[in-house]
């Protein structure tokens, strides 16, 4: 399969108003910023292209991205930045309004959940939450199994079961939890993509319809499947977890494949 893009293609992508951007092995790899991103980032600013960073990992606040991102040469706002911590935070909100969670995270999910108004609760919450996290430990995955068997909701930032860092593939959320899911025999309710849950607050977030938007990502299982679902046009980056011999295994195809985000301007 050709990586070439057609002129027509370009012009297609160069037009749209907004781009929905992941991060994790599109942006950088760890503390590792990947080739082109910088003229990316340049690009988006100097044609007025309204942009969101949207990623799965729910470890660190908008604010922290936006610093890491500062010390790998890139400034853009905070308000550039969304995440599941965030979206899972909105939607615990909409439905227990006051709640309280047992969360099993970084304090970038654990911080969102608080300015939603919840509270952190380790005897009888209203949901279980999980996220990414290295404090990852049995005494935590016993007490969740305990308050899930007693009732409180399972709930997943996100459903991937790894994710890229500059060492090399690391599990997600999606692999922390299944224990849980195992254990309690219940099925957690995963916020973060493929959810157009959280597609609609990107959209909503950056005030432009789906036809003037498209979705850029390394992961077919997430980023590709929820801009398909959401009737986004999608980008698939080969930066990152998918690599073009995986594509065969998918029932559904990205619009755009390219070797990065800096092939979209150079």
């Amino acid at each position: 399969m050709s990586l070439l893009l057609e002129k027509q293609d370009l012009e297609q992508l160069h037009s749209k108003k907004a781009f929905i951007c992941d991060m994790d092995g599109v942006i950088y790899h760890g503390n590792k910023l990947l080739p082109g991103v910088l003229e990316f980032a340049n690009w988006l600013k100097a044609e007025n292209k309204k942009f969101l960073f949207l990623t799965n990992s729910s470890e660190r606040s908008p604010r922290e991205l936006r610093e890491k991102l500062q010390r790998l040469g890139i400034e853009v706002a905070v308000d550039n930045f969304y995440t599941s911590a965030l979206a899972t935070a909105a939607f615990l909100a909409q439905q227990t309004p006051g709640g309280s969670a047992f969360v099993i995270g970084e304090a970038g999910l654990t911080n969102a959940i608080y300015e939603a108004g919840f509270s952190m609760n380790d005897t009888s919450p209203d949901y279980v939450v999980m996220g990414e996290t290295r404090s990852y430990s049995y005494e935590k995955l016993e007490r969740a199994t305990f308050l899930v068997l007693n009732g409180a909701k399972l709930i997943g930032t996100n459903p991937d079961l790894t994710g890229p860092s500059e060492k090399g593939i690391v599990p997600a959320t999606g692999a922390l939890i299944s224990p849980l899911e195992l254990a309690t025999n219940s099925k957690a309710y995963f916020i973060g993509k493929p959810n157009p849950l959280i597609m609609r607050n990107a959209l909503k977030k950056l005030a432009c319809s789906r036809e003037e938007t498209a979705i850029i990502g390394d992961r077919m299982d997430t980023d590709i499947i929820a801009g398909i679902e959401s009737e986004i046009d999608t980008v698939l980056v080969l930066s990152g977890v998918t690599s073009i011999e995986n594509l065969s295994c998918f029932a559904y195809q990205p619009r755009y494949i390219l070797d990065g985000v800096g092939t979209l301007v150079s």
